[in-house]
């Protein structure tokens, strides 16, 4: 998983598109290339949209986006939309979903909440453990050099004193 947060801010009287942006591209679900011309914030919008409409019906499967109907809304091909989604998926935003429809089983994504807030609560949990598992690494590299140093310096170790009382 790779997580590149961004730090962009919204204008004051923003509209609905350029907010989307903005979060997005504070997410790192924006296109990398400077060059990239798809147009995440729609398919979010689009999903919002769907996941809100699914809500109020009682059909979670109006909710359901299918890979190439994604990649419709982004403007880009299928493939690419395959891409994109990975980053969606590490940070729990969407979830990957299927239902039955006419017979056949349709295998799609949704937003992994009942709305907005709550699937970047996912992403934001997900980036929290990311966090927390780094600071266990860093308590024990800490420890590792401190024993290292210990070693190089020629003290024994406590547990080398314990095992020779």
């Amino acid at each position: 998983m790779k997580i590149q947060l961004e730090k962009k801010e919204a204008l004051d009287q923003a509209s609905s598109e350029e907010l989307s942006k903005t979060l997005l591209a504070r997410f790192g679900l924006l296109p990398r290339k400077k060059d990239g011309s798809a147009q995440m914030h729609k398919l979010l919008l689009e999903l919002y949209e769907r996941k809100k409409q699914a809500n109020k019906d009682r059909r979670p499967e109006l909710a359901v986006m299918p890979v190439e109907n994604m990649g419709v809304f982004a403007g880009i091909k299928r493939q690419t939309m395959y891409d994109y989604l990975r980053r969606w998926l590490d940070l729990n935003v969407l979830k990957k979903t299927s239902f039955v429809n006419e017979g056949r089983v349709v295998i799609g994504y949704e937003l992994n909440g009942t709305n907005l807030e709550n699937a970047f609560r996912k992403a934001e949990q997900t980036i929290k453990n990311h966090l927390d598992d780094s600071f266990k690494i860093i308590e024990n590299l800490q420890g590792e050099l401190k024993k290292e140093k210990l070693r190089k310096d020629g003290v024994p170790e406590e547990t080398d004193l314990v095992n020779s009382s």
